[in-house]
Order: structure tokens, then sequence, then C-alpha cells
């Protein structure tokens, strides 16, 4: 490839050259931008997280509303620009602006780096936990009016820290300085794990820190929200233990939570690893044997049903507890319902890597959980617009999916009198999905 006074000269194709030119006009590589917005749109998202920021600016002063600057950089976030150094490029792009309300040829440029970064850095405490109420009330919206069971699942990860950010904690079980941000998700009739809240915490906190005011605020939403249905608390072995209990009887909940392995504990179980030991003779690796009984640690107020599964793997047995309070299923069925938590892991990597919100490196601890709450925000939109396609392939693919395939779209964006046009590729596969997309979102 060469350059020219003409452009950019590649080599030539069936006896024709092969010129680029830097000339298209307003061209974007985001068009999905619009889906995004409209998703916003339709949950009224980032509107309600600017409701509850007082605007401590001098009026005379304002370029861009609060609105907007929660509009550029979480619709910049779902787009897959995670930093907000992206922003100094992306303020002129026509189909963000667009988006963010702006018109994409004469419209004045979107914020800065520098703007966003002092709107991140000036949250308050207060600020913080009004936005979290904003978007759990936003997720719980979402659940379907028909929903008799919600389930709540709480889990921890870990999230790296980059330099020396205020509460960053050295954690020996991840080897690593972090933080520890306590992640709970909503599951109503439809099966959808929905993100509902993200606590960002110290590295060296234990697992159910912050869990109770979480809690409270969410248990309250649901209920609002849907009278009379029954909340189960779901969880690892990290939370299955007396103060969670407490705090479960206390709010009225259901519990399904795992059970780390004790002495009595492993004696109780001891006839169901034995009839599991049996089975092995006969049926060799993977067999299992599900049973039960009831036991109560020190510190608890009450027996609890404990469910136990003996597997053997290659000679080697590997127990497995849980504590419940259903008593209508069998200890298989309880279990396996245990094991559906495992598909919010999926949840987490795609929030973690799909969405960046490991990127929590200011210096500021509120300005790092202004960071998860705004990259949360975006995962939110992108659960919406898989809402919206539930039925079709699309409503289970992953983040990075739906944005390779529907997001990262070219347009050309012209501004005319009475319209803004996106022309998209005629060419793109997708045409259908986009279509089904714009009429749930705007309908």
């Amino acid at each position: 490839m060469t350059g020219s006074a003409l452009g950019l000269e590649f080599p030539a194709v069936c006896g024709r050259q092969v010129t680029g030119v830097f000339d298209g006009g307003d061209l974007t590589s985001d068009a999905g931008v619009a889906l995004v917005g409209a998703a916003d749109g339709k949950l009224g998202l980032t509107a309600a997280l600017a409701g509850v920021i007082p605007e401590r600016r001098q009026a005379g002063k304002i370029a861009h509303p609060l609105v907007e600057l929660l509009r550029t950089r979480v619709y910049a976030i779902a787009q897959g620009y995670e930093d907000a150094n992206d922003l100094d490029r992306l303020r002129e792009d026509p189909a963000l602006k667009t988006a963010c309300g702006r018109l994409p040829e004469t419209g004045a440029a979107l914020a800065s780096q520098p703007t966003v970064s002092r709107l991140e850095n000036r949250l308050e405490q207060g600020d913080l936990i009004r936005m979290g109420k904003a978007l759990a009330e936003r997720v719980i919206a979402q659940l379907p009016e028909g929903s008799s069971e919600v389930t709540i699942d709480v889990d921890v990860t870990d999230d790296p820290c980059h330099g020396q950010q205020q509460l960053q904690v050295f954690n020996a079980f991840y080897d690593e300085h972090c933080y520890l941000p306590l992640l709970v998700y909503v599951t109503g009739s439809d099966g959808v794990q929905r993100l509902v809240s993200g606590l960002l915490r110290p590295g060296n906190v234990g697992p159910t820190r912050g869990l109770w005011r979480v809690l409270r605020v969410v248990v309250d939403l649901i209920r609002r929200r849907l009278p009379g249905v029954r909340i189960t608390l779901r969880g690892d072995s990290g939370f299955g233990v007396a103060e969670v209990l407490r705090m479960c009887h206390r709010l009225q909940l259901g519990y399904l939570l795992g059970l780390a392995a004790n002495p009595v504990v492993t004696r109780l179980a001891t006839p169901v690893q034995m009839d599991a030991a049996l089975k092995y003779r006969w049926e060799g690796d993977g067999c299992r044997e599900f049973g039960e009984f009831r036991y109560a640690a020190q510190t608890w107020q009450q027996p609890e049903r404990v469910i136990v599964k003996a597997e053997i793997t290659r000679g080697e047995l590997n127990p497995r507890y849980a504590i419940t309070d259903v008593e209508t299923l069998t200890p298989e069925q309880v279990y396996t319902w245990y094991c559906q938590r495992g598909d919010r892991e999926n949840r987490i990597k795609e929030l973690k890597l799909d969405l960046a919100s490991g990127r929590t490196s200011c210096h500021r601890f509120l300005a790092n959980q202004a960071r998860l709450l705004l990259h949360m925000a975006a995962g939110v939109l992108l659960t919406a617009m898989q809402t919206a396609l539930a039925g079709t392939q699309w409503a289970t693919a992953q983040v990075s999916t739906l944005r390779t395939r529907l997001l990262k779209v070219g347009a050309r964006v012209v501004q005319s009198a009475r319209r803004i046009w996106l022309h998209l590729p005629s060419a793109f596969p997708e045409q259908a999905v986009w279509a089904l997309l714009v009429r749930h979102l705007t309908g």
C-alpha cells in the first residue's frame, strides 16, 4: 500500500486500481449505539440516574447536562469503549451524538474525558446510594408481572487494582491487590439473570460485608413490584453462615446456600457417602448419591435441612452440602436448583470481560464505585436488548456476540431539515433482527 495525492493506493483488483480517500463524510462504525439509546429510552435508566444527582455546577457554565454526560459514558461502554479517554475521539462520532440527543452535523461535540472524569470523581456517597437504588428500580421493573417466585443470587468476585487506589488491599486467596465487589442478580419467571446491584468493597472483607443493606433495598423493591411473591436467596458456601440465615429469617426470605464441610456435617453425611461408595463399585466414575439430614451449628437459631451430594470421580469422594428451607423438593431437585446458579458465573464474566467492570483505576474509592455503577448500567441496557429478542437465538447470546454482530455496524449519518438518516450497509446480514429490536424498544 502506498500514498499518493489522490489518497491510499492498494493493489489492483480485476485490473482496476483500488484507492482509499478520506472524504466519505459523517461515517460511524458504531451505528448500533442507536439501539442502545432506544433501550435506554424504554427503561429510562440514564434519566433516572441523572435525576438523583444534585447539580452542583454553576448554571451559566454548563455545556453538557448530567443526563448527557451519563449517556455518553454508558453508551460508549456498551459499545466496547471502556476508558473515558476514548471519549476524546468519540465526542464527534455522529451516531453517538445522535443517541445522546445532539444533532450529528450541526450539534456541538459531546463531553471530553476531563469533563466525564470530573463527574465520576465528584459524586458523593449519598449520590451513589441513590444511583444504585435508581438502577435497581429499573432492573426490577423488568421482572415479568406473572412471576410467582424470584431468586436472588449473590456472589463475590475479585477486581484487580492497578495502582495506589484507596482501600485496595492484598488478598492472599486471589494473590493480588484488589477490590472484592459484591454482585447481586435477580431472576424471575423468564429465567433471565439480571444484575440488580453491585457494591465495591475493600479487598480484605468477608463475603457478607454489605449484604444486609443491599438485601433490604432489593427485597423491598421486589415486593413492591410483585406483592406476595416468594423470594429465595441463593449463594455459595461463603454465605452459608449464621449471619445470612438470620438475615433471611428477618426478611422472610427462602434460602438455598452452600455449606462448608466440618467434622459434624461429614459424620452426619456418612450414610450417603457409603451408598455412593457402593454404587461406585458398579457404575464407576461419576456416580452420585443424594441425601439429607437435619443439622444446627451452635450459632444457628434452629436446625436446618441440609442436602448432601456425594460423588466419586477417579476414586476420590467429592461431597457437597447445601442448606435450604425448601421442603417440597427432593434432595436431587434441590441440588439441581442450587447448581443453576452456575450460569451466573457467565454473567459475571460478561461484566468483567465484555463490559470491563474492572476499569476501577481512579484513586478515589467512591469514584471507582461510580465507575462500577456506570459499567453495570451499560450491562442493564444490553440485557434489555436480549429480553427484546426473546424467542430468537440472540436472547442468550453473550454481550461480546451482541456487540460484534449487532452493534458494531458501519453507517453514513446524514442530517437533513426534517430527519437524521442512518444509511446502513445494504448487505448487512441482521437487518431483520434490527427491525425486531426497533419495534420492541420503541413501540
